[in-house]
């Protein structure tokens, strides 16, 4: 749901945990899927580490003495480039005699962790585990001879954290099936496909439980991620499976590198995020300075990924002999020693409820709404807008207990924070009692026609369409506006079927440029337009709304 300021002024109370009573939210394309339970818990888990591992690893951004800069290292086969047989080579020097798997799953759970994913192949098409399907693996290609994703899938269960897997769709080792294009966005043959397949039921079937697969890259037709995403669920029906598996099959969004989003979405979604932009392989000429400046950098995209819904999964690079980059390892132990009294404001949280705060960031859980203070208004209050008819009882600082006041002003709540804590982003626990009423701003009041569009609408898109370059597409407008029944005359572009969502209710119409229709809007105050229900994952709304001139009156038919 995109978060934009809505005009006019007439309010109403609603409950922050109401549920619509039809499908206005796209359904799966392809079946067997996940548990609701499961997604629930996949969601609640909030944080985890993304590992880039390969032969990669070993070079550092290096190759023949020059540094290689106009790319991320882990690609640099093709960043140098570098010729098939001159990279595979390298493979009989690769020996991670450092690699220690159950101190990465304490480095995981010292930084507040919940899961971890480790490269299984990148695009370079090497293997770090025991595939059958090619000798280019680490046990068989290396003077390592041991499984590393193994050996780290059996880490994670002693330490009881969940365990993933990353799995690139290309394989620029394969001659004549997958060259580089410099987008990634390589059409896969059928026999890759088959290829992937069969790697998927070894990793699927030798691993354990997989809590995710993390597919990357690539530009699979239609059949080929639904063959990839269904081997998935076959095999492991709770797995889930990221959305650059593309072509809509995924289980979660994934966002673009490092990129978090400035709306919520109605959906599990995940941001990937780099400890540097430049590089997610480890690069031996990097710049590591300000560690603090860091801890501090991933604390707020942690609150702003969570606050908005999402998962936030930070990747560390190894080194060629397995050992983490202190760097890496100090700026992890830094967010948890944050993370560690404020844990109850990030996992199991919600998205904020509210659209904005001038203080920073919120999460809610029942009961409970944290407030996250990246800058304190001079006056010290803290205003949590149109939230002023909730029974708050009391608010606290979480990583020192001290009791704050909070009072009602005017439609809002205040928290007088005129004394918190020195430290970064400080987090306060306002405990509520009964529900959370959140007052709503109508996009108009009275019987004065009004007008709807893409500015007073919260808007919902599609994300992981057809490959990586494909653009995030719209499939809902919601508006808020007043209890009743209205004339509403559509202005759009193109023609299409529809649905109209009001009043609980879901009726398909087919619009067209001028059309006049009469709404009934029920007690939630809620007009939504959604593809013709029910729609899958990926199904635009088959017309562009440009406005809706509405006119309150009777809506007899």
């Amino acid at each position: 749901m995109k978060f934009l300021p809505l005009v006019a002024a007439a309010v109403v109370s609603s409950s922050l945990f109401a549920q619509h009573a039809v499908q206005d939210r796209p359904q799966p394309r392809s079946l067997p899927r996940p548990s609701a339970q499961t997604v629930q818990q996949w969601q609640g888990q909030k944080f985890g580490m993304f590992i880039h591992f390969g032969l990669y690893s070993q070079l550092g951004g290096m190759w023949k003495g020059k540094q290689i800069d106009n790319g991320y290292s882990e690609q640099i086969m093709a960043n140098a480039p570098i010729p098939l047989d001159e990279y595979a080579a390298t493979a009989k020097t690769f020996n991670p005699t450092k690699w220690d798997p159950d101190a990465i799953v304490k480095l995981a759970k010292d930084a507040g962790m919940k899961f971890i994913v480790i490269t299984s192949k990148h695009h370079d098409g090497f293997n770090m585990f025991h595939t059958a399907q090619t000798k280019y693996n680490v046990v068989d290609a290396t003077p390592y001879h041991r499984d590393i994703v193994k050996e780290l899938a059996d880490a994670c269960k002693r330490g009881g954290i969940g365990f993933g897997v990353y799995y690139s769709s290309i394989d620029w080792h394969e001659p004549g099936m997958d060259t580089y294009i410099p987008t990634n966005s390589n059409p896969l043959s059928d026999a890759h496909a088959k290829f992937n397949v069969a790697q998927l039921r070894e990793l699927m079937t030798q691993y354990g439980p997989i809590r995710e697969i993390w597919f990357d890259m690539g530009k699979p037709t239609p059949a080929q991620s639904d063959l990839f995403a269904t081997t998935v669920h076959k095999l492991q029906p709770q797995t889930m499976v990221s959305g650059r598996v593309w072509n809509y099959e995924g289980d979660f969004t994934v966002m673009g590198d490092n990129e978090v989003p400035q709306y919520g979405l109605d959906e599990p979604w995940q941001t990937p995020a780099s400890m540097f932009n430049a590089t997610w392989g480890y690069r031996s000429w990097q710049v590591r300075k300000d560690v603090q400046g860091k801890i501090n950098e991933n604390i707020l995209k942690l609150v702003q990924v969570v606050s908005r819904g999402g998962n936030y999964i930070l990747n560390i690079g190894p080194e060629g002999d397995g050992s983490v980059v202190p760097y890496e390892a100090d700026v992890l132990r830094g967010v948890g020693a944050w993370l560690k009294p404020n844990e109850e404001a990030i996992y199991g949280t919600q998205a904020s409820p509210f659209a904005q705060l001038d203080f920073g960031y919120a999460t809610v859980k029942p009961g409970t709404v944290y407030l996250f203070v990246k800058s304190l208004p001079k006056d010290g209050k803290l205003r949590l807008p149109l939230a002023g008819r909730t029974h708050f009882v009391s608010a606290k600082v979480m990583s020192s207990g001290s009791a704050l006041k909070v009072e009602r002003s005017g439609s809002d709540a205040v928290v007088a924070a005129d004394a918190l804590p020195r430290g970064y982003l400080p987090v306060i626990a306002v405990k509520y009692e009964g529900a959370l009423l959140l007052d709503k701003v109508l996009v108009a009041k009275g019987d004065a026609p009004y007008t709807l569009n893409t500015k007073n609408a919260e808007m919902f898109w599609n994300y992981n369409g057809e490959g990586y370059e494909a653009k995030k597409t719209l499939y809902k407008l919601r508006w808020l506006v007043p209890q009743g029944c209205s004339t509403m005359t559509f202005h759009v572009s193109g023609e299409g079927k529809v649905a109209f969502v009001a009043a609980g209710k879901a009726r398909e119409v087919v619009l067209r440029d001028g059309a006049a229709e009469k709404v009934a809007v029920g007690k939630d105050e809620s007009f939504e337009i959604t593809p013709a229900q029910p729609f899958v994952k990926g199904t635009p709304l088959p017309l562009t709304v440009n406005s809706v001139d509405v006119v309150p009156g009777a809506c007899s038919r």
